[in-house]
């Protein structure tokens, strides 16, 4: 399975690169807090967070030119948050993509990346971001607690990615206040944008509600925002579009109307 194959290899980079925890610690609690991911979710209207996303296992090289810091500043023009691709194995991300990015732009950034250890939350502050995604597919309840209150703390919002009901519970349960819902599956990597249509029914509505993944077009967006969701994460439609501001324009008119 892909996800336990990119999780192992998650395992062997933190070892092979052996960061100091507490010295991380101590440099993530000393940065400024940047710009609030809740907030621009919790705005009027829909919200996009739009995706720096070069590969994916399923798709493999989805943007040959890819310039992380152009499409950065591209988003920052019509998109509300921005989410950066930080794993390098599977999807040639880089968290050096996120520290060049942070300088240079003002949205909210969200680090996306397989996080099963907390020093990705420290490394996550150090590099700027505003928030970090949690996946409970890879995290038990008590690490998915512990993990949403280290953010918490050093001022960071959580996107906690949930696929299936038994996940959402155990989101709610861990206390998280923006819930993911990956229209992918993790085991199959098979989309079905009704699996955000059947979960959202099942979040309480002082909840935040992302729809992840698959997202193509402006009947999509109409369809989701009928739904009660808050907001959604669109990365390849934008990667492989020959311009990212038309469309997102194009997004959020088919979300007012």
């Amino acid at each position: 399975m892909i996800l336990d194959k990119i999780v192992e290899k998650k395992k062997i980079r933190l070892k092979e690169l052996n960061l100091d925890i507490k010295l991380l610690k101590e440099q993530a609690e000393k940065e400024e807090s940047k710009s609030s991911f809740m907030e621009v979710l919790q705005k009027e209207g829909l919200s996009i967070i739009g995706e720096v996303k070069k590969a994916s296992p399923s798709k493999g090289l989805i943007k040959e030119k890819f310039d992380p810091l152009e499409l950065a500043i591209e988003y920052e023009k019509c998109v509300d948050a921005v989410s950066v691709l930080t794993e390098e194995e599977f999807f040639l991300g880089s968290p050096e993509y996120l520290e060049k990015i942070a300088n240079n732009i003002k949205i909210p950034i969200l680090r996306k990346d397989f996080i099963i250890d907390e020093v990705q939350i420290y490394e996550a502050k150090i590099l700027g971001a505003s928030a970090i995604l949690l996946i409970v597919a890879i995290l038990d309840g008590n690490k998915l607690k512990k993990f949403i209150q280290i953010a918490k703390k050093l001022g960071m919002d959580t996107l906690v990615e949930t696929h299936t009901k038994e996940e959402i519970e155990i989101a709610l349960q861990a206390g998280a206040m923006i819930i993911g819902i990956n229209n992918r599956n993790l085991k199959t990597f098979k989309v079905d944008l009704n699996t955000t249509f059947e979960m959202a029914k099942l979040i309480p509505k002082d909840k935040v509600i992302i729809s992840e993944s698959g997202i193509k077009d402006e009947v999509d967006i109409k369809k989701l925002e009928e739904v009660g969701v808050d907001g959604v994460l669109i990365g390849e439609v934008f990667m492989k579009c020959e311009n990212i501001s038309e469309l997102a324009r194009k997004f959020k008119s088919a979300a007012r109307r």
